[in-house]
């Protein structure tokens, strides 16, 4: 328990607890020099964004399935300048805007300029964790109200991202269409800068949105996935693509199957926004009463209805605190899965 009063302690003289009068992320120290004011775009509503290819303007707007023009043009931004760089050589890049709605809304966006084509599909968004004493730093299915950069928070951390390698690995059976079904899931790597340098260790990418809840243990000795014993876990097969994920980026399964081909063996640019610059300005735009869209900021006019202003949580004082409740909080013991009765 002392570990957990001091991180407590830690916590609370940089970053209080949400709906607290100092829950916004702009009253952390480390925040308010380094960090340099959001810059201003026109309205969202306006459906222009300068030096945007007049094809790619008509997908410019605030509608499902349209992209803001700040979002896009940050997202371009990073592209080209990652091309130049030489860090991508690929003709597509992707964006993903996190205020917007999640579960009906499609706001992940795979932008190929060299064909002139653009998409727009659902994506889901860090789910966060209520950790009761410490802080709740959860967010609900269809907005997304807290992100982070701290190690197991499950949250979303926006800023610039390059992919890196796929991998594979088997998630379990299910029964589908009168036959067991293996889930083998693809995961693309993200490899982050800045605020989200640290994601090849929270283990950020994109994935397909599907799992399988284990049940029990089925005999399966011919599966090339059976353990030394002759079983493979079997359960029910969950999508979750279009709303919340422990932080990656998730589609539903059909959306995946286009967009992870997209990145294989070369690499591209993924933009996520917000970053903590604009979480940070709207927060102190909500607690000084004002409207966001005309201080010249964006934020999805619908979610921040819904979540009243959004809460960035630095990995600096975030991390001790929840490394304290890990320790003071073990997981119990897994219990072995049981043998399944002919599911």
């Amino acid at each position: 328990m002392s570990s957990l009063l001091l991180s407590l302690l830690a916590l609370a003289a940089f970053c209080a607890l949400p709906g607290s009068p100092r829950a916004f992320a702009e009253d952390l120290p480390w925040l308010v020099a380094p960090v340099p004011a959001a810059p201003v775009p026109p309205s969202p509503a306006a459906p222009s964004a300068p030096g945007i290819p007049p094809w790619l303007q008509a997908h410019v707007g605030d509608g499902d399935g349209q992209i803001s023009g700040l979002v896009l043009r940050r997202a371009r931004a990073f592209y080209l300048q990652k091309v130049r760089e030489g860090a991508v050589d690929n003709a597509c890049y992707f964006a993903f805007d996190a205020t917007r709605p999640a579960v009906s809304g499609r706001r992940f966006y795979v932008i190929c300029e060299a064909n002139k084509t653009f998409r727009a599909v659902p994506s889901g968004h860090g789910s966060g964790r209520n950790l009761p004493g410490v802080a709740d730093l959860s967010n609900s299915v269809r907005c997304a109200k807290n992100f982070s950069n701290a190690e197991n928070s499950k949250l979303t951390t926006g800023g610039g991202y390059v992919t890196a390698e796929t991998r594979t690995s088997f998630k379990g059976y299910y029964r589908a269409d009168g036959s067991y079904q293996p889930l083998v899931r693809s995961f693309l790597q993200f490899e982050g800068e800045g605020d989200t340098a640290n994601a090849r260790a929270r283990a950020i990418g994109g994935h397909p949105g599907l799992i399988v809840s284990w049940i029990c243990r089925m005999k399966y000795p011919s599966s090339p996935y059976a353990d030394e014993d002759g079983y493979v876990p079997y359960g029910k097969l969950i999508d979750y693509g279009a709303g919340r994920s422990n932080g990656c980026t998730s589609w539903p399964a059909s959306d995946s199957a286009k967009i992870l081909p997209l990145a294989e063996n070369r690499p591209t640019t993924v933009y996520i926004y917000p970053e903590a610059r604009d979480i940070v300005a709207v927060g102190r735009a909500v607690k000084a009463g004002q409207s966001p869209a005309r201080a010249g900021l964006y934020w999805n006019a619908s979610c921040l209805a819904e979540i009243g202003a959004p809460n960035f949580w630095p990995r600096e004082t975030v991390e001790p605190a929840l490394v304290a409740y890990k320790k003071d909080h073990p997981p119990a013991k897994p219990e072995p899965l049981p043998i399944c009765k002919r599911p």
